[in-house]
């Protein structure tokens, strides 16, 4: 039996939370009950990182946000460790311009009504007994809250917990798996490795895995991340290199990171051949670390290449194609030397054409701004 310094014996508690299901065009972005689902095959000792005896309590389809909190405010008074899991789509109270985690039946109308305000997450934990605090996220922010979640550059939780996941923007398509990658990656770790590894490297894991649609705000992506990520790298035997590759990008060293994912990459084309899908993805790696150091060109590229490789091998509507024509489209609108435009334009249109599922209306923005490219003159920026 473990005593807390207060002598009270130690317990600890697992709080799985599925908020309201965030859906784009009838594509599932996010399925908090498919993710609360698959994390609850998981014993408590491995989502606490501790053997102390413990409590789970699953909160799926609430509709009452004060229901939420009195589970929030239990589970807060737990002397051991406490693991807090939110699923699902963040929303923004346009009155009070406050963030809310919306709930079952909740509308832009009845978001101060009907969600849960993230400001009282964060008030229970502040008043938490000793004993650590772990908070997990695995969320998509809405078109009215990803505005101000870019103004934050973060998510707060509490100062003494730890705070691990990711903010998916609206605009991505989804795919067919519905337990979210992020989640997913999180749990096959926690099956997988012999023993258990820290949160941090099991967010670093999950985040180099998760192929996060670009914009993704990561939480940590500081350079605690790459420090803890670099410090483990060498002591590992047939380690995963994306996540060391992942945290130096985010720590700001774009150029130790591109170079160590073309190192990975020559091996991968060694080892399995330059048509393989292990070569394919590697270049979409190195597509995003293009993207975290801001050269659009070489991004736009990578992403357009991936793209027409994956249609080689895949159906037009594989989220991987559709992901690497996301990637491809992206990064173009960013670019802002029209020769480079011009130059990438013609590919990308012909790229964004074989996929018969994508909202026509890109398709129709990207041929309007290459007409208005081929009409100016060269040298110029937008």
């Amino acid at each position: 039996m473990q005593i807390d310094g207060a002598g009270r014996q130690q317990r600890g508690h697992v709080l799985l939370i599925a908020g309201d299901a965030a859906v784009r065009r009838r594509a599932v972005q996010v399925a908090p009950s498919a993710n609360l689902a698959a994390l609850g095959v998981l014993p408590a000792s491995a989502l606490l990182n501790s053997h102390v005896p413990s409590d789970t309590t699953y909160l799926d389809g609430a509709r009452d946000p004060n229901t939420v909190l009195m589970r929030l405010r239990a589970a807060a008074a737990t002397p051991g460790p406490l693991l807090v899991y939110l699923s699902g789509r963040l929303t923004l109270d346009r009155r009070g311009q406050g963030l809310h985690l919306a709930l079952a039946g909740t509308t832009a109308s009845t978001v101060r009504y009907t969600a849960l305000p993230w400001d009282w997450l964060g008030t229970e934990l502040a008043a938490r007994p000793t004993g650590p605090t772990t908070v997990v996220l695995d969320l998509v922010a809405d078109k009215s809250a990803w505005p101000v979640l870019q103004e934050y550059g973060s998510l707060p939780a509490s100062p003494s917990a730890e705070v691990y996941g990711v903010v998916v923007p609206p605009a991505f398509a989804g795919g067919p798996q519905r337990v979210s990658a992020y989640t997913r990656h999180w749990i096959d770790q926690l099956r997988r490795s012999p023993t258990r590894p820290s949160n941090l490297q099991l967010h670093a894991f999950a985040v180099g895995a998760a192929a996060l649609p670009p914009g993704t705000l990561v939480l940590p992506a500081t350079r605690e991340l790459s420090a803890s990520a670099a410090q483990q790298a060498p002591q590992e035997q047939v380690p995963d290199p994306r996540p060391h590759i992942h945290a130096l990008a985010s720590g700001g060293r774009h150029q130790e990171a591109a170079t160590l994912a073309q190192a990975w990459e020559q091996h991968v084309l060694q080892t399995h051949g330059y048509t393989s899908p292990e070569a394919t993805h590697w270049a979409e790696i190195r597509a995003d670390l293009a993207r975290m150091a801001g050269n659009y060109r070489s991004a736009t590229q990578l992403w357009i290449n991936a793209g027409h490789t994956r249609l080689e091998h895949q159906p037009p509507d594989a989220p991987e194609v559709l992901a690497a024509a996301a990637g491809a489209l992206y990064c173009w609108t960013q670019l802002k030397d029209q020769a480079a435009a011009r130059d990438a334009g013609p590919e990308l249109v012909r790229l964004l054409r074989a996929l018969p599922s994508l909202e026509p209306r890109l398709l129709r923005l990207t041929q309007q701004r290459l007409e208005v490219l081929e009409g100016s003159p060269a040298g110029q920026t937008t």
